[in-house]
């Protein structure tokens, strides 16, 4: 199964704040809206993603190629989704829990931008 590029999507209270913190950590910004509630950054290969308001909790966030069939092959083996991505093509995305409550973002992204959140 291929799940992707493997991100921590962290919900943040305050962007500017969560940005500088870990601006003096070496992450650099990659992608995103500030204004919007949201940013990617990065540093030497570690992916997190900042977000205000659009998360409850902290996740593990995964960008298959193929959201959709990782979907399938979770749903074969069992696992039970939170939210299933929609049926037909493009991006979308699909949620589900760990044993011990931890969130999991399958979020396939347009090809054309491999950073932006689902909407």
């Amino acid at each position: 199964m291929e799940l992707g590029q493997f991100s921590l999507s962290l919900a943040v209270k305050d962007i500017k704040a969560s940005r500088s913190f870990y601006e003096k950590l070496g992450f650099t910004a990659l992608d995103g809206k500030p204004d919007e509630g949201w940013i990617i950054m990065h540093n030497n290969g570690v992916v997190i993603g900042l977000f205000q308001g659009m998360f409850e909790k902290n996740m593990l966030t995964f960008n298959p190629r193929d959201v959709r069939a990782v979907q399938a092959e979770l749903k074969a083996a069992g696992v039970q989704l939170m939210e299933e991505a929609a049926e037909g093509e493009g991006p979308a995305h699909a949620t589900l829990v760990d044993p011990d409550g931890n969130p999991i973002l399958l979020d396939q992204h347009p090809e054309d931008h491999e950073s932006q959140p689902p909407q």
